[in-house]
């Protein structure tokens, strides 16, 4: 079977996404084919794979698979992705409404490849001795650090995913640093077990804990840098430790577009 694919990257992390709308090309099954498409020795290479699918009520649906082949929770820059490839063909205009693993999000295309979206409500934060752990789609520890580039983040981020607590659902692990103009994040993604050069949930899930550090009280515009590129976080506060209308911003990009035989 030959698959039609595009590559997709935003900030560095970077997606297989297919069309899955008139041709099922692939299933949630398909764990071995999302994972040899996803190798990046044998197979395309990538952090993950998103299928489009129609979805009624919805602009579409997103399916998205870690680069292990199993389905996963919420990816942001995945879901930036996703939405520019809806642009490009054609299924949207500038806004759209789809549904993903974490429920619905709305999202819209701006020029020059810029997207915006809207990520679920976070309805509570555990703060601990050190760290913050929130839900922003998909489960995210976050540590404030003086300089990331002092981190170990493949080592570190294995200690605290592979702990007792965590080990059997896994957690994704972000190290903060704080700057005069925003933070600078460093993210262990399970499921990829490996640092990526960016994640949009780890990002909010980051800018959330930077807001709560600096005990802010009113809506916030947070400045991100990671190793793959800028990305921008509003939030709002609902109450105590909750936020809504969280928004992830930045770009994402088209890389390029083939076909693999499976």
């Amino acid at each position: 079977m030959k698959i039609p694919f595009y590559k997709y990257q935003g900030t560095g992390n970077d997606f297989v996404m297919i069309d899955n709308r008139t041709t099922k090309y692939l299933s949630k099954a398909d764990t071995d084919i999302v994972k040899q498409i996803c190798d990046r020795r044998f197979g395309i290479g990538a952090d993950g794979l998103i299928l489009l699918q129609e979805r009624e009520g919805y602009d579409f649906e997103m399916v998205y698979f870690n680069a292990d082949g199993n389905e996963s929770t919420m990816c942001g820059n995945g879901g930036r992705c996703i939405v520019n490839f809806a642009h490009f063909l054609n299924i949207i205009e500038g806004t759209c409404h789809f549904l993903a693993i974490d429920g619905p999000h709305d999202a819209k295309v701006e020029k020059d490849d810029w997207v915006e979206l809207k990520m679920s409500d976070v309805k509570t934060v555990e703060k601990g001795d050190g760290y913050y752990l929130l839900n922003t789609g998909s489960p995210h520890y976050v540590i404030m650090v003086e300089d990331v580039d002092d981190i170990d983040v493949v080592e570190n981020g294995q200690a605290i995913r592979y702990s007792k607590r965590f080990k059997d659902e896994g957690v994704n692990v972000n190290f903060v640093e704080r700057t005069k103009g925003g933070i600078i994040v460093a993210t262990y993604e399970r499921g990829v077990e490996d640092e990526t050069l960016s994640c949009g949930t780890g990002v909010t899930a980051a800018a959330i804990s930077y807001y709560l550090e600096q005990q802010h009280t009113a809506g916030l515009k947070v400045q991100i840098q990671t190793k793959g590129g800028e990305l921008m976080v509003r939030l709002e506060p609902n109450g105590k430790d909750a936020f809504q209308h969280i928004w992830l911003c930045g770009k994402a990009e088209q890389v390029f577009k083939g076909e693999i035989s499976i």
